[in-house]
């Protein structure tokens, strides 16, 4: 008799995996279960329903005499029921101000108010349904919003009465253009501008390693003499390195080589199907430890200064531990560039990541071995809704004027994917166990923490990030007793870091903190920091400068063929270019 597969482990796999489809990887008993959570404990809250309905009632009244007011029936100088965030541009344009336009933005604003008031502050809501629930409503409000359709959009109406509908032709070619290349895989319109190695990551090096995870690449000098510690760069295996070798004007890379600094970033491998079992003790081993052997043996017999960006700060972050823990001192400072130790509170990335939520992407991963870009893509345009999307499409099928083309945006279309293993290790682990900070994440079977590393550290974190929101960056002074200077940039996730000098309206503020020294809290930090004009890369190359030895060395040759680190092609390689 045949030996019996349980139902369970032979069907549900290939069901879960077409359920994660026909959502798009987006749980629907997650948001379900939260609006579920809501309503029931809004059912049992009489008194918040009245202050509800009072808001409703208040809101009207304002409407009605607003209305009144524009009519020329209602007392004079009232003023607008509601005003629109600073950060939101939607209605800005003067034409919102006529009638009816000035009813239906005044209708939307006051609308978007009572969902704020309605999904916060109920009695007994779990926390990750409530920020589910609130996130929820505003995704529907921004969808809904009276900007996004021609006949409730002044700009778009006389726009397209001024040019005879020649607007709404040109952004219908630009909607099949659009579609034409996302059906077919093509990157957006005007990446082609933007090739790597021609136009960006164009900073002169070698490859000086290649494993089946990376390309290690090493820059070429371009001083007489150099700092006595090489810099070894991790980026996030999400994106690909040369968010930091953008444009020669602003690649971060180039402005380090031309500090004195002799630079080795890693270019992470785009993985496949055959990629799957990668997992994070993979890219500890194949990826951080891997790439300091070979800058060890280049450049032998000093300390390197490591740098992580985002994730990648996070495994170097858990690399440091490791090394700490297993008396290994060949680090001399970390940088961690807009990179999470402590993942108690992430930020809105957070509303995407439950076990309901991580179950249906793994259900999906099963069958791929991996999760596509354009998945983590959605997630992060979700997050930012109005300005990623809506006012895009605004702007392109509405308006017909599509916004040129920039290095930053041509990188951030060429995404990577993930193995299936590592991602679920990483949700898992570090999201939903918070196993880092809490002292039980594993490194060869063994847990590391944070409270052991002691290396000065230079941290960045970013204003208005939407990934690794800067108060949840700044934890790490929670977790370890080092010397900690702290950057606060103003710009986003990636924005804030890609800050040269030059750059028009950036500042930073910075304030070290002293090895073992008292705590500030992020708002205490934030109301004592004085804020400074202009980039912090110079602040940070003087923090580098200050942490190393005598300078005046001679560069190192690129690789050393006789240590088994022969230099195998030009930068930036092969795993860069992979799609």
């Amino acid at each position: 008799m045949a030996e019996w597969i349980p139902a369970a482990r032979s069907i549900d796999p290939h069901v879960h995996a077409t359920w994660a489809r026909l959502w798009a990887s987006l749980s629907p008993e997650s948001m379900g279960s939260a609006w579920l959570d809501w309503a029931a404990h809004l059912a049992t809250s009489p008194g918040k329903r009245l202050d509800l309905l009072h808001l409703a009632s208040e809101q009207a009244t304002q409407l009605a005499m607003y209305l009144a007011q524009t009519w020329g029936m209602g007392p004079a100088g009232l003023r607008a029921p509601v005003e629109p965030p600073a950060q939101d541009r939607r209605f800005a344009d003067p034409a919102w101000q006529r009638w009816p336009f000035n009813l239906l933005h005044q209708s939307f604003l006051l609308q978007q108010q009572w969902w704020e008031a309605a999904t916060a502050d109920v009695w007994g809501v779990e926390k990750h349904h409530r920020d589910v629930t609130a996130f929820g409503a505003r995704q529907w409000l921004d969808l809904l919003s009276p900007g996004n359709l021609l006949w409730t959009n002044p700009v778009a109406l006389e726009r397209t009465l001024r040019e005879g509908g020649a607007n709404l032709q040109r952004g219908f070619m630009y909607f099949l253009d659009d579609l034409s290349r996302a059906w077919s895989g093509r990157p957006p319109a005007g990446a082609e501008n933007f090739v790597v190695g021609r136009d960006v990551a164009v900073t002169p090096g070698k490859v000086v390693l290649r494993n089946r995870l990376i390309e290690l690449i090493q820059y070429a000098p371009t001083t007489p003499s150099v700092h006595p510690e090489p810099v070894l760069i991790v980026p996030a295996w999400i994106m690909k390195y040369y968010i930091l070798d953008l444009s020669p004007h602003n690649s971060l890379i180039r402005y380090l080589v031309s500090q004195g600094h002799t630079v080795f970033c890693i270019s992470w491998k785009n993985p496949t199907a055959e990629d799957r079992d990668l997992g994070m003790q993979d890219y500890l081993d194949l990826g951080v430890r891997a790439a300091l052997a070979a800058v060890n043996a280049i450049v032998p017999g000093r300390k390197v200064h490591a740098t992580g960006y985002c994730l990648g700060g996070t495994l170097l972050a858990i690399a440091a531990a490791a090394m700490v823990r297993d008396g290994d001192e060949r680090l001399a400072t970390m940088t961690l560039f807009a990179a999470q130790t402590d993942f108690s509170e992430p930020g809105e990335l957070g509303l995407f990541i439950d076990e309901s939520e991580i179950s249906l992407l793994e259900a999906q991963m099963a069958e791929t071995g991996y999760l596509r870009a354009d998945q983590m893509a959605g997630a992060f345009q979700m997050l930012r809704s109005y300005d990623l999307l809506y006012s895009r499409m605004v702007n392109e099928y509405l308006l017909g004027e599509r916004r040129p083309m920039n290095d930053l945006m041509a990188w951030n279309a060429d995404a990577t994917r993930m193995p299936a293993r590592m991602h679920s290790e990483y949700l898992r682990q570090l999201f939903l166990e918070d196993a880092l900070s809490e002292g039980h994440f594993n490194v060869d079977g063994r847990p590391v923490s944070l409270v052991d590393v002691e290396w000065p550290t230079f941290m960045v974190g970013t204003l208005t990030d939407h990934v690794a929101p800067w108060r949840s960056v700044y934890k790490l002074h929670l977790l370890s007793p080092a010397e900690i200077t702290f950057a606060l940039t103003s710009g986003g996730h990636n924005a804030g870091i890609v800050s040269e000098p030059g750059h028009p309206r950036r500042s930073y503020r910075l304030r070290t903190r002293p090895a073992n020294g008292t705590y500030l809290s992020p708002d205490e930090w934030l109301a004592t920091t004085e804020e400074r004009p202009g980039s912090w890369w110079p602040a940070w190359t003087d923090w580098l400068r200050a942490h190393s030895g005598t300078p005046g060395v001679a560069p190192p040759s690129l690789g050393t063929p006789e240590q088994g680190y022969p230099a195998l092609a030009d930068a930036p390689g092969q795993y860069v270019r992979e799609r």
